[in-house]
């Protein structure tokens, strides 16, 4: 123990004879609380993102319990504290938007309030990088409980994953290869419990990429929501959060150059989500720690894709994931390309994992027999995508990876709405949807938008993947030839901005590379012909993230939250 109780920041609120102080402790009073039960302990809070909007954390509210069981048995005081819940499927245009917004609330809930620690409750996709965004730039000691997947989906005995059998039926469906109902009756078995997507989306990765960064407890990251062990798990991260508090062991102490290339490093042999990279960029800056496009394609070429998951297999589920090993038998597997001397909340990343073993070698690949031979995705460069663009081509048609062809461009969702089944579009197989105004300001918020539609005149004739390119992400569920993440996006005049109908846009992911195969000369008469659109929201949040978020490549978050110093402690008075 290096703290003593006055050395506590609870104490400024609690632990002086000042007649401020004797007004805190009439409140906690107030609520039930003796005056034994709270001074010179250390006060945790439970940032909580329940909500009855909130699918993933439907357990959330009895969770929340288990947490503060374990803050008391370990001489801790928790405060639940609820925090902005970002239900993916419900939150529109994109929860995207608010995920800074998420993390600005963290900080500040937690700078605010007389907190000496933080258990950080989340899970659906974009809470648990923005939790770990406002722990950070807050600094003091936190630790993160994933929701964990829900249930194996189940129709007429057939394994189905929430969202890749979405796309995968939805398309049927819309080709005529299955009925009305049979769709309505699959949608009663794709979601079976509270928990997170059950394929290795995004919720899934960032909770790979928590473990690996070691802000959990060993073997978080692949409970299922629902089974008893994540109620043990989160009373143990409610009993270490305490001694983490006494220790000292602040988060920023937890993250560092190692810590964020293990986390890139278990998101490409993971096969993750594409979203993983600006939400991975964020936390690194957050941190001061450098993190790049590139970081990623040189980590991801050097280490094997050993999940068999959906949507990059098409068999198992996090479910048989769990059962095969979790995640410390995949961190155990991945071992030779990490730093196991990176420090985590429960001792060193190699403690975390020694001793973990597979059971199941066709979830959890060897290394002599990966899934795919390098990372799941690949990061371009080119004419139409000078400051990067991202591919999750272990999702992707093989024989795509190098393709030319004509584009077929939407200038927003609207119009590929309106236009993508009209029998009389100039669409081919061999065609590339183009969709801009899907970026981090021309959405706004960075929709998950790239997963384009087939057109129906080719799911009749048996297509079932194109080529498409845009500046929007792109669910971790999804699968297909999508290049995402195109920056400069459309909205700022990015090349994408000039892409023309029949314009050749020319894809090689071996080589990198996404160009328009358009001459300068002509690109600059597009370009100085080119006028932005107006905004739509002249106010409010949405006016303040588009006047200040950043591009894909560097993160997406608010440039006023990711530079200058600490903000200083609040006076008391």
């Amino acid at each position: 123990m290096t703290k003593k109780p006055e050395d506590l920041r609870s104490h400024r609120w609690f632990g002086v004879e000042t007649m401020r102080s004797a007004n805190h402790r009439s409140r906690l009073m107030q609520l039930g609380f003796g005056q034994p039960e709270f001074r010179g302990k250390p006060v945790i809070g439970i940032i909580n993102t329940w909500s009855d909007l909130m699918h993933c954390h439907g357990h959330f509210r009895e969770r929340a319990q288990d947490v503060k069981r374990g803050v008391w048995q370990a001489g801790g005081v928790p405060m639940e504290i609820p925090a902005m819940a970002l239900p993916e499927v419900f939150q529109k245009p994109s929860t995207m938007l608010y995920r800074n917004f998420l993390a600005m609330e963290t900080e500040e809930i937690a700078r605010s309030l007389p907190l000496d620690g933080l258990v950080l409750m989340g899970g659906c996709d974009k809470t648990g990088p923005a939790l770990i965004m406002g722990a950070i730039s807050m600094g003091i000691p936190a630790i993160y409980v994933p929701a964990g997947p829900m249930l194996r989906g189940n129709w007429r005995g057939k394994k189905l994953g929430s969202g890749s059998d979405v796309w995968k039926y939805y398309s049927e469906l819309r080709a005529g290869t299955i009925k009305q109902s049979d769709w309505n009756e699959m949608e009663a078995g794709l979601s079976r419990s509270a928990g997170t997507c059950m394929t290795a989306g995004t919720a899934s990765t960032m909770a790979i990429a928590a473990e690996a960064l070691g802000l959990t407890l060993p073997g978080a990251a692949s409970i299922p929501a629902v089974d008893s062990g994540h109620a043990r798990m989160a009373a143990a991260a409610g009993s270490r959060i305490v001694g983490m508090v006494w220790e000292d062991l602040t988060i920023t102490k937890l993250l560092d150059q190692r810590s964020l290339d293990n986390a890139v490093a278990a998101t490409m042999a993971f096969g993750g989500s594409t979203n993983a990279i600006p939400h991975l960029i964020a936390i690194a800056r957050r941190a001061g720690i450098a993190m790049d496009l590139e970081r990623f394609d040189a980590i991801s070429a050097r280490v094997p894709l050993i999940a068999n998951l959906r949507p990059n297999g098409d068999t198992h589920l996090m479910e048989d994931f769990f059962y095969a090993g979790g995640s410390r038998g995949f961190l155990a597997t991945l071992a030779p390309h990490l730093a196991l001397d990176a420090v985590t909340v429960n001792g060193t990343l190699g403690a975390q994992i020694e001793g973990a073993e597979v059971y199941d070698r066709d979830v959890i690949r060897g290394l002599d027999n990966p899934f795919y031979p390098e990372g799941g995705v690949a990061i371009l460069r080119g004419s139409l995508a000078p400051d990067g663009a991202v591919i999750k081509h272990s999702a992707a048609s093989p024989e795509k990876l190098r393709h030319t062809g004509p584009a077929v461009v939407f200038e927003d969702y609207n119009d590929l709405d309106a236009r993508l089944d009209d029998p009389n579009l100039n669409v081919t197989a061999d065609s590339v949807l183009v969709l801009r105004q899907a970026g981090p300001q021309g959405g706004p918020g960075f929709p998950e938008w790239g997963m384009m539609p087939i057109p129906k005149k080719l799911l009749a004739e048996g297509v079932r993947d194109m080529v498409r390119v845009s500046d929007a992400r792109m669910s971790g569920t999804s699968y297909g030839t999508c290049v995402l993440h195109v920056a400069p996006e459309a909205a700022l005049g990015g090349p994408l901005a000039l892409v023309r109908d029949g314009d050749m846009i020319s894809l090689d992911v071996p080589g990198r590379r996404i160009d328009l195969l358009v001459d300068e000369a002509e690109l600059a008469k597009r370009r100085a012909a080119w006028t932005p659109r107006t905004a739509p929201q002249q106010r409010g949040w949405t006016a303040l993230y588009q006047r200040t978020v950043g591009q894909a490549d560097t993160g997406c978050d608010l440039d006023f939250l990711e530079r200058g110093e600490p903000s200083p402690e609040p006076e008391i008075h």
